[in-house]
């Protein structure tokens, strides 16, 4: 598989003013921190970690919905950092999102039909094209062709969601960067909707960038999964690979909090002592280092990159990953 997009040394801080008339500024957010991953054509990335960890700061910057800081963003081997004006509007043919919230996602003012063929509009695409393109949406998100007179208050989350989803793929995108898609769902639902883009993939042949919280569907949807710590990625790798042998405590810690099914067996908890530090004072050396039992000096000072540490391609950003997944 080709590489589709590349993300080098990405970086976003907001800036912080002392709220004077110079609006000096008196520090900044590190909201994303240096990550650089690649996602290549038709797989699907999990990107998790705690609130606030920076994973939908992260998805806006590579959509520039937000302007990168800092590093390099390259999309079908095109360098798109620097894109505005026409430029950025032609590349929203190829790169969409889905929006976490369908309730807030969703113009109430306006038709099903309205909604999902806007963007055609703005593409000039022909009113008989977009007419057969969008009973085809509707059709393949599970919807009915008389739904597209509703206004979006007429529908449940799910079925709100689905109408986001079909608006995403409008366009015939090629990256579709999901920002937490389904946490705002009913348990029973979220199966639905992640089995919709699971099927929505292979017949568009789309890419994901799937930006969640909840490891389970992470697991169950993603090709592999990138674990972010305070606006950087610690550890990334094969989602098997990663979720049967993590390397950096972080994610041990995450992975054991997942609940087991099965009564009869039982998964040690690791508690990760403390709390997470302000992304506008982060820790000198390894930002995980005051929260991880594992911290020496060298863990104070230097902030370990990110290193192969499987024959799988798997990495870890962590001075002591040896230890670590023995300790596991």
């Amino acid at each position: 598989m080709s590489t589709l997009l590349e993300v080098k040394n990405l970086k976003k801080h907001f800036p912080i003013n002392n709220g004077g008339l110079l609006k000096k500024q008196n520090g900044a957010v590190k909201a994303v921190d240096g990550i650089s991953f690649q996602v290549k054509q038709g797989e699907t990335l999990g990107l998790v970690g705690e609130s606030g960890c920076g994973k939908s700061t992260a998805g806006r910057a590579i959509l520039k919905l937000l302007e990168p800081t800092e590093g390099e963003i390259r999309f079908k081997g095109e360098d798109i950092t620097g894109y505005r004006g026409e430029k950025l509007r032609k590349l929203r043919r190829d790169m969409q999102l889905i929006f976490q919230d369908p309730y807030a996602s969703l113009n109430p003012r306006k038709t099903i039909e309205q909604i999902i063929t806007e963007p055609m509009k703005i593409f000039n695409l022909p009113k008989q094209q977009r007419k057969k393109k969008l009973d085809r949406l509707l059709d393949v998100v599970g919807l009915s062709s008389y739904h597209k007179q509703r206004y979006p208050h007429e529908f449940s989350g799910g079925q709100r969601q689905r109408i986001g989803i079909a608006r995403s793929l409008a366009l015939d995108p090629d990256l579709v960067i999901c920002d937490e898609p389904v946490s705002a769902l009913d348990v029973s639902i979220q199966a639905q909707v992640i089995n919709l883009m699971e099927d929505l993939q292979q017949e568009f042949n789309l890419t994901y960038i799937f930006i969640a919280h909840d490891l389970s569907v992470v697991h169950h949807i993603s090709d592999r999964v990138a674990v972010m710590y305070l606006g950087q990625i610690v550890e990334i790798g094969e989602v098997e690979e990663l979720y049967s042998h993590p390397k950096h405590p972080y994610t041990q810690a995450l992975l054991s909090a997942i609940p087991e099914a099965d009564p009869e067996l039982s998964r040690e908890r690791i508690l990760i002592k403390g709390d997470l530090p302000s992304p506008s004072d982060p820790p000198l050396g390894c930002k995980f280092h005051t929260r991880c039992p594992y911290a020496e000096e060298i863990c104070r000072t230097s902030n370990p990159l990110l290193k192969q540490v499987s024959s799988g391609g798997q990495q870890a950003a962590c001075h002591f990953v040896k230890e670590v997944a023995l300790e596991h």
